[in-house]
């Protein structure tokens, strides 16, 4: 599975793919999640401008996931990343989430953190298995931005669901090339969208 920066013209193939991992919430009564409208055009071409979108693409060079970054509080945070269900259990998520660690490896960011629903089996409990940690209220690593983005979240209505926020610790300089990465832009509370992770 190749990994690369995502194209303009891709944009809205990343909307179908979040739609599409989006529907794995409605058998488990989240109808709301499954519903909710993917991030606008013009979020992805910011994230996409910036150099902070990435696809992973199939024999055909057609994107089948995707994951957008921010760096919040010296960290890359995963904003969001979905993998189209015909693309799913083939370790395409881990994959794009080990680029990310990589880039942000050289980045010189010292860990990757991430906010998602505490009991779907696809998000905590696979991140947890991915090296990330949860982050409860006292523990010093749940900075402000975390916080930020906790209740800009609520606010969107996904605290219907229990949520926790995770951090996965970095080796700076450890890894290989990950190609590219855009000089930082810290966002403190991102628009959420339905959330595939």
């Amino acid at each position: 599975m190749r990994i690369r920066a995502a194209a303009p013209a891709e944009l809205l193939l990343l909307q179908d793919i979040e739609r599409a991992a989006g529907e794995a919430f409605r058998p488990l009564g989240m109808g709301e999640i499954a519903d909710d409208d993917p991030l606008p055009l013009d979020v992805l071409q910011g994230y996409q401008c910036d150099g902070r979108a990435w696809v992973a693409v199939d024999a055909g060079d057609r994107p089948v996931a995707y994951l957008l970054t921010d760096t919040v509080d010296g960290a890359a945070h995963i904003e969001q990343v979905s993998v189209h269900p015909a693309a799913a259990r083939r370790g395409v998520g881990r994959a794009l989430i080990e680029h990310l660690a990589r880039a942000a490896r050289e980045q010189g960011l010292t860990a990757l953190t991430l906010t998602t629903f505490a009991e779907v089996p696809w998000n905590a409990p696979y991140y947890t298995r991915l090296g990330f940690r949860r982050l409860d209220a006292g523990d010093p690593a749940l900075t402000e931005g975390l916080r930020a983005i906790s209740a800009a979240e609520a606010a969107h209505g996904l605290a219907a669901w229990p949520r926790v926020c995770m951090r996965r610790e970095l080796t700076v300089g450890a890894g290989g090339p990950a190609g590219a990465v855009s000089q930082p832009r810290t966002v403190p509370a991102a628009p959420p969208s339905a959330p595939s992770r």
